[in-house]
């Protein structure tokens, strides 16, 4: 049996990855002063997140088309895929895992959309592994329990720059909510099963980071790491020196994609870690 893997730009999966596991990566859409850009093709991550702060109207993003999806399915299938394992972000944060879901109406029961309720590596991570898996062996049962597994586990944290661009997107009830009493504050923020909470926050970022990383060590040992930022290079590969020895897996790196920067704002920082099954 032959497993064939979709998922979108969100899940933050490296190129090298990607094509060493087969997976078919459908770009989401930022549209900025009318015009639309493929995430991460048309406009890079660097170039975007230099640009935000002075963009007005403010950047936004769409769900790619029905049709991009069907185009991949049909890809993995005519290359001889049995099944396609397809799996996005939660629907409370994107269209996307919709715009999947209709695409498969069209191929009966060989697709298989999951709701990976998580954004970046915590999504990229349960493409991942299921490819992995599927690559030694793994059945149609087993991939999509491996999925839930991971899913369970996964554990996405971050500190941001400012409040400012979390507030905008509307997405997230707090944030609206409390934007007068921590706008100059730099939040910590966790994103679990689709729902971003926030930790607290901090006056400065050396506070935050700090915070973060007592965040991750209290996530026990680890089975997988990404250090995630939004243009923060520099401070993201310190923090790597500083936690890369927790796993035995080489840690990732992402600057993470347009479609989800839209929605933090620059120089955030961040961790997506797989604990150990206990």
């Amino acid at each position: 049996m032959k497993i064939g893997f979709v998922t979108d730009s969100t899940a933050d999966i490296p190129s090298d990855l990607a094509g060493k596991h087969g997976i078919e990566i459908v770009p989401a859409l930022i549209n900025i002063s009318g015009n639309s850009y493929t995430d991460g093709i048309e406009i890079s991550r660097e170039e975007f997140y230099t640009r935000l702060p002075d963009l007005n109207p403010p950047p936004t993003t769409s769900s790619p088309s029905v049709g991009s999806f069907q185009e991949r399915y049909e890809k993995l299938l005519q290359a001889g895929a049995d099944f396609v394992i397809s799996i996005h972000p939660p629907n409370d944060l994107s269209g996307i895992y919709n715009a999947a879901r209709l695409a498969a109406e069209a191929f009966g029961q060989r697709i298989k959309v999951l709701d990976g309720g998580q954004l970046s590596l915590g999504l990229g991570f349960q493409v991942i592994l299921a490819a992995e898996a599927a690559a030694h062996g793994a059945v149609l049962d087993e991939v999509t329990t491996l999925v839930g597994s991971v899913r369970q586990r996964v554990r996405l944290a971050a500190l941001l720059d400012t409040i400012e661009y979390v507030h905008r997107s509307g997405r997230v009830s707090w944030a609206v909510a409390k934007i007068g009493g921590i706008l100059r504050l730099q939040p910590l923020i966790e994103l679990r099963y689709g729902i971003v909470y926030r930790l607290g926050q901090a006056r400065t970022r050396l506070q935050g980071i700090e915070r973060l990383v007592e965040t991750l060590n209290s996530w026990g040992p680890l089975e997988r790491l990404a250090v995630l930022h939004t243009n923060a290079e520099s401070a993201a590969r310190q923090l790597l020196a500083e936690v890369r020895s927790k796993v035995t897996v080489q840690p990732l790196l992402v600057n993470v994609t347009t479609a989800i920067g839209t929605h933090v704002g620059p120089n955030g920082l961040g961790f997506t870690a797989v604990p150990v099954q206990p």
